[in-house]
């Protein structure tokens, strides 16, 4: 789950980490009055005025702007919210900006880059740092990885004195900074561990006029199986930022990630929808979807996934993989005839089932009357599926 910056500085103001004072306002005359705040009443001074949506590359799309005067406020303000603000995370269709953050500007020496993210290779926290702040450490990996710092934090022992000590060393800071920078990171470090988070991401990190340093930005990601430990975090969850239909698949306990391509997949078990996924683009299609209806799901659930997907109107055919272990043939073969009645079905259906009640699986599928293509195997559904869209689409 992504939260905004604006929240994930307020998680990193609890645990002490150094963040410039900021307010969220939803409208103009509150960004007005928020810069006020800031400034205690005054016309003039140095704001930032920052939309709030889960994409970075806000800056470049013009969704991050300086101003000195409340009158500069107020039409950024009234520019941002509600515009479609596209980045190069976003998407051509960009995402509609609800709320803006107004916070103090600052006298910006130095931008640094600090993140804290699980590495799946080493299965530990990892710090990684970069002098190069303010762009996307991506594109500092492809083309300067040397300017990359990444140290392996141990479980037991979290970050120690001597692994910040490293980390401003590599970012080329001095004398006081050292300690700011040593408080910084352990706390940072502590915010990651106690909310359960997969990343946080501070960009730029700056070093001010005064030696200060300041997250000057945050990006902030939780995992989402230990949100039952952390009601506070989850009630920051904003559902206009998500896809709809994920939204729609999660409050029925489907695991559901929309893709760019045209063939719809129905698979349970993460691995072999992975692998279905895999064998769809091997025979030269692309798939719509990731969603995994669980082990356990009831016919209900089948039919929700079903109408899900067919959602999503890039979809042009429909491709059900199920291995039935604790979930049975027939009680899938059922929920895809309840929903493709439902909705009308008029897109190709290739359907391959194994495994718990299978025979009376294929005999429902069968006897349902509706043009449901059925697969031998992984491979013979997968190739059977690309090959009707194309037919489709000729």
């Amino acid at each position: 789950m992504n939260i905004h910056e604006y929240q994930a500085k307020s998680f990193l103001r609890h645990y002490g980490v150094a963040v410039p004072e900021g307010y969220v306002a939803f409208t103009p005359a509150e960004a007005v009055q928020a810069a006020k705040k800031l400034f205690k009443g005054a016309n003039e001074g140095v704001w930032v005025v920052k939309a709030q949506i889960h994409a970075g590359g806000r800056g470049k799309g013009g969704g991050v702007k300086v101003v000195k005067s409340l009158d500069g406020v107020e039409a950024e303000a009234t520019r941002m919210i509600g515009m479609n603000l596209v980045t190069h995370q976003t998407g051509p269709k960009g995402q509609k900006v609800q709320k803006v953050y107004i916070e103090e500007g600052c006298d910006i020496q130095r931008e640094l880059y600090l993140g804290l993210l699980i590495d799946r290779a080493t299965s530990r926290v990892t710090i990684m740092a970069s002098t190069e702040g303010g762009m996307d450490i991506e594109e500092v990996a492809a083309k300067t990885p040397e300017k990359i710092l990444k140290i392996a934090i141990d479980p037991v022992t979290g970050v120690q004195p001597y692994h910040a000590r490293r980390i401003a060393f590599g970012l080329g800071l001095k004398d006081k900074q050292v300690g700011k920078c040593i408080a910084f990171l352990q706390a940072m470090y502590a915010a990651f561990v106690d909310l359960d988070c997969s990343i946080v991401e501070i960009n730029p990190l700056v070093v001010t006029g005064a030696g200060d340093i300041l997250a000057l930005d945050c990006k902030m990601a939780f995992d989402d199986n230990a949100l039952f430990r952390h009601p506070n975090v989850a009630e920051m969850r904003d559902e206009a930022e998500e896809d709809p239909a994920e939204v729609e698949a999660g409050k029925h306990e489907l695991n559901y990630v929309k893709l760019d391509g045209t063939i719809g997949c129905m698979v349970n078990g993460a691995g072999l929808a992975m692998a279905t996924m895999d064998i769809v683009k091997l025979y030269g299609g692309e798939p719509a979807n990731f969603l995994d209806v669980g082990g356990g799901a009831t016919k209900e659930r089948v039919t929700t996934a079903f109408k899900i997907i067919l959602s999503d109107k890039n979809v042009e055919g429909i491709f059900v993989n199920i291995f039935g272990g604790i979930m049975r043939c027939d009680i899938i073969a059922e929920g895809i005839v309840a929903a493709a009645k439902e909705v009308r079905l008029h897109v190709p259906l290739v359907v391959r089932l194994e495994g718990t009640n299978v025979d009376l699986g294929k005999k429902i599928l069968a006897e349902s009357g509706l043009p449901i293509l059925s697969g031998d195997n992984l491979a013979d559904g997968a190739e059977k599926i690309v090959k009707a869209v194309a037919q489709k689409a000729a």
